[in-house]
């Protein structure tokens, strides 16, 4: 019998590409989302799209006792940094509270595992960018990443608790689009920088900002770890299978262990397309990090996760080749 799967966010960027991964295997999908940055045409074919609040506890008590999922991959939550700076309170609403109710219905519904989409902004940042392990301080710099680690630590005693199987997945930059063309980062002010970048290069935006050019990294510009969305999408499929077969709690990094400074991604785009972008040099913006780089053995050793799309110009390509079909769909 195919296990059924719950995906909160499954239209939404990152929670898409991981439905389509776990539709690629076979598995029956229920996807809730409220679609206010996910949109429809975003999840798989043959999917039940639910719509709704993850933070609706009856909706998810309903959803759980029609489908009886197996398992459920959590990705519904607020992302933007600098929004949870000015508004920390609808971080720990939509993030941390909303989550804690989720944890409640999967515990009364006895569902086996839960997959939680977390952060590398759970960590204190070094300040000679070394890679972080997973065991690194974390010191959050936003509501964001406390939203997060506070997420994170309500999953660990739940299992603890009861018997729910978790795998917390902490992403570094996630870049890029389904290789097919099936979805991608729809949301129109997005925050990615490739998303940004990809929009100047294809004409959707006049200019990108630059925010801050004096931090502490070789070129002045912050430096991330980035990991193209599908490779991302297929360690969330491996994780689920890993927690399914292994009851217990794992967290592991999800990057390729290896930064990339805000400069270099801007020319990786301008080399796809030969033109330069209209860049402007803005201040920094509260809650950015200088770098964050992850040490990726622990997610090596746990799962036979082997990344085919470690390429920032890959990352690039794709991401415009989604802006064009954004752009042809409005047209």
């Amino acid at each position: 019998m195919t296990d059924t799967i719950l995906i909160t966010g499954g239209a939404g960027y990152i929670g898409s590409h991981a439905a389509w991964a776990c539709a690629d295997r076979g598995y029956k999908l229920v996807v809730l989302d409220d679609l206010s940055t996910g949109r429809e045409a975003s999840v798989p074919d043959g999917a039940e799209l639910v719509l709704g609040d993850v933070a609706d506890e009856a909706l998810v008590a309903r959803v759980l006792k029609d489908h009886k999922p197996r398992a459920v991959m959590h990705f519904a939550g607020r992302i933007v940094v600098p929004e949870s700076v000015a508004d920390p309170i609808k971080y720990y609403r939509q993030n941390t509270c909303a989550t804690l109710g989720l944890l409640a219905q999967l515990v009364e519904a006895g569902t086996e595992a839960m997959l939680f989409s977390s952060t590398a902004a759970v960590y204190e940042p070094r300040e000679d960018g070394a890679p972080l392990a997973e065991d690194a301080p974390k010191v959050p710099l936003s509501p964001y990443g406390q939203s997060k680690l506070m997420t994170e630590a309500m999953m660990r005693d739940v299992g603890r608790a009861h018997g729910l199987s978790a795998a917390i997945l902490r992403y570094f930059n996630v870049a890029g689009a389904d290789p097919e063309g099936r979805t991608g980062q729809s949301t129109p002010d997005a925050t990615h920088l490739i998303k940004i970048a990809s929009q100047v290069a294809v004409g959707q935006r006049d200019k990108m900002q630059l925010f801050g050019d004096d931090y502490p990294t070789p070129d002045g510009t912050c430096v991330r770890d980035y990991i193209h969305v599908t490779d991302l999408a297929e360690a969330h499929v491996l994780a689920l299978e890993h927690v399914l077969a292994n009851p217990g709690q794992v967290t592991m990094n999800c990057g390729y262990g290896r930064g990339s400074s805000v400069k270099e991604v801007i020319r990786a785009v301008e080399r796809c397309t030969n033109e330069k972008l209209n860049v402007e040099i803005a201040p920094r913006r509260p809650g950015d990090a200088p770098a964050l780089v992850a040490d990726v053995s622990r997610i090596h050793d746990t799962l036979d996760w082997t990344p085919k799309h470690d390429d920032l110009e890959e990352m690039a390509r794709s991401a415009m080749a989604w802006e064009r079909k954004l752009a042809a769909e409005r047209r």
